[in-house]
């Protein structure tokens, strides 16, 4: 069974199904098969077409793994959404991925698929002046970040401080609405461990709980990256164990006082994060 709230979702092309079958078994909590920006404008119906056969078997083999299966269609302002719909009610498909998401999309995919789990993707100057209402909207599950496209549509060169304010605004909005913590966006600099590292370091201060993927390689990375440290778990372990010897009474631990706050985060830690 799929993990609840997976820590990294892995693309991969939806006219590649061999590289789905690698993608699950790659240590990737979760796999998003995307028939939007992988697929060339004039193979997206052939990948649809080459799909239709192999994918209750990939499904299976997906649910063996206990790795969540999305799909990633094409925007509801192209010419491919009411074909990419019509595949996925065929194909029984309930995880969608929707890129260039707002509530309104997200409201229409509902009526179009009803009952689906709807994974908006945030990535427009749009989408974030209605965030408020798109966490809110009925079937979203969670909240993920297009970066890439977000930078594209501002004109912004740079992705760390320039987008700090996207970021906070998505795991607020994420945390008002009762949504787990916000999937952040994908690094591109494929094979560089300590890009990779860094900007997992960086989602996690900002309250991340996962991050979009390009590259099987990267999944180990973004694992260990958001996963406790050693020294946190040290000091959540001492901070427990203070607590419980205090029977109740106050209690500080490193010359800091030890209120609820702190406990739970300790206890957070100490349960994986």
């Amino acid at each position: 069974m799929p993990i609840a709230n997976p820590r990294s979702y892995l693309f991969v092309p939806a006219s590649r199904p061999e590289r789905i079958a690698k993608a699950i078994g790659s240590g990737a909590d979760a796999v998003i098969v995307d028939f939007e920006d992988a697929v060339a404008p004039a193979d997206k119906g052939q990948a649809r077409d080459g799909l239709g056969a192999p994918w209750a078997a990939l499904g299976q083999q997906a649910a063996a793994a206990g790795v969540a299966m999305l799909v990633r269609i094409n925007g509801a302002d192209t010419a491919y959404y009411e074909d990419d719909l019509a595949w996925c009610r065929a194909q029984g498909v309930s995880e969608i991925v929707l890129p260039k998401a707002d509530s309104a999309g997200v409201d229409a995919l509902a009526a179009a698929l009803p009952g689906v789990r709807c994974f908006p993707l945030v990535e427009n100057a749009a989408g974030f002046a209605g965030l408020r209402e798109l966490a809110r909207a009925g079937g979203v599950v969670r909240l993920l970040f297009g970066s890439i496209d977000l930078m594209f549509d501002l004109d912004v060169q740079d992705d760390g401080e320039a987008l700090h304010y996207f970021r906070s605004r998505l795991v607020l909005h994420s945390r008002a609405a009762g949504l787990p913590a916000p999937v952040d966006g994908v690094c591109t600099a494929i094979g560089n461990d300590a890009a990779l590292a860094a900007e997992t370091r960086r989602a996690r201060a900002f309250g991340f709980g996962a991050k979009l993927l390009i590259h099987p390689g990267q999944v180990c990375g973004v694992h260990d990256g958001l996963a406790p440290s050693a020294d946190e778990r040290h000091w959540a372990g001492r901070v427990m164990a203070a607590a419980a010897a205090a029977d109740g009474a106050a209690v500080a631990v490193d010359g800091k006082m030890v209120d609820r706050p702190v406990l739970e985060r300790a206890r957070r830690i100490l349960s994986g994060g």
